[in-house]
């Protein structure tokens, strides 16, 4: 049994405050919920979500972490069967929908696209002043040779097509063809292109200079990062026609961008689809977003649901 939704909603209107109080009314008994969710929220379900859930309403979250567009193959084709799948961008909840594995996804968060880096790389003076009168563009310090930039794969991954996409946009507002190239390489460059959770690690080690990655991830992990112009770093919806000016051909289709919105969907084979429910509106409701905010979270922007 789970808390009814009566009183889960009652404790959700009460906001993070209420997280520091039993929740009458809770069973006893442990809830098991299953989550896919994009790799990098790895630190947010772990040390944010995961805690609360199995605290404050005995619910127990087993979480899958891995690239939201190799979760949606999976889930689309029946290889997984989670409660609960978490995307960003559109595009990897929309093959899930469009197989007719959920119904509806709605938007929980935002995010923007950054170039963290090391504190322990030759290159750290660079980024730091990076774009500072007299100092280097952070692009050109991404062209320096020996630079070791790592980022995911796009073929499986949305951020690996991400930062792909913001190269191109970078191209166009830089007024400097041929950037992408010079710093990515081809689009599969497997000297570059590591599984999502392994390039935080490998930044915190020094075993590589920089890598892209979502606000939240090295903002979590106390890891310097650069910001970027909205009109490059995916992060703002009043851009998404400028996003859409870049493409990439990859493995027989034309992928574009959308602006980084977190969207969360109850998946149709879920075994407990009333706490699964719940669980969503948790995350979207004050003490839900209070948890998002504090690891670096922005808010949904006015994202639109995603339906079947």
């Amino acid at each position: 049994m789970s808390l009814t939704r009566r009183v889960f909603l009652r404790s959700v209107a009460m906001g993070a405050g209420a997280l520091a109080m039993p929740v009458m009314g809770w069973a006893r008994a442990e809830t098991r919920l299953r989550v896919a969710y994009a790799g990098s929220m790895g630190a947010l379900m772990h040390g944010g979500v995961a805690p609360v859930m199995a605290r404050e309403f005995s619910t127990r979250i087993e979480g899958r972490a891995q690239g939201a567009l190799g979760l949606a193959h999976m889930i689309a084709s029946g290889v997984i069967h989670p409660d609960v799948f978490i995307s960003i961008t559109r595009g990897p909840m929309e093959l899930v929908l469009a197989a007719g594995r959920a119904r509806e996804a709605l938007a929980i968060a935002s995010t923007e696209l950054v170039i963290a880096y090391s504190a322990h790389t030759r290159f750290t003076k660079a980024f730091r002043t990076a774009g500072e009168p007299g100092h280097a563009a952070w692009w050109r310090i991404l062209e320096e040779p020996g630079m070791r930039f790592a980022r995911t794969d796009p073929t499986t991954d949305p951020q690996g097509l991400n930062i792909v996409f913001m190269m191109k946009l970078a191209e166009r507002y830089y007024h400097q063809p041929g950037l992408a190239r010079r710093i990515l390489g081809p689009t599969i460059n497997h000297r570059q292109i590591f599984p999502e959770p392994e390039v935080m690690a490998r930044l915190q080690g020094g075993q590589i200079d920089a890598s892209s990655a979502y606000k939240t991830e090295p903002a979590a992990m106390g890891l310097p990062y650069l910001s970027l112009p909205p009109q490059i770093n995916l992060g703002d919806a009043a851009y998404e026609k400028a996003y859409d000016a870049v493409s990439l051909p990859l493995k027989g289709k034309i992928h574009r961008p959308s602006p980084l919105v977190f969207y969360a969907a109850v998946l149709n084979t879920s075994q407990n689809r009333a706490a699964a429910g719940q669980f969503i509106e948790w995350l979207r409701a004050p003490a839900g977003q209070a948890i998002l905010r504090r690891y670096h979270y922005d808010g949904p922007k006015g994202a639109v649901a995603l339906r079947a």
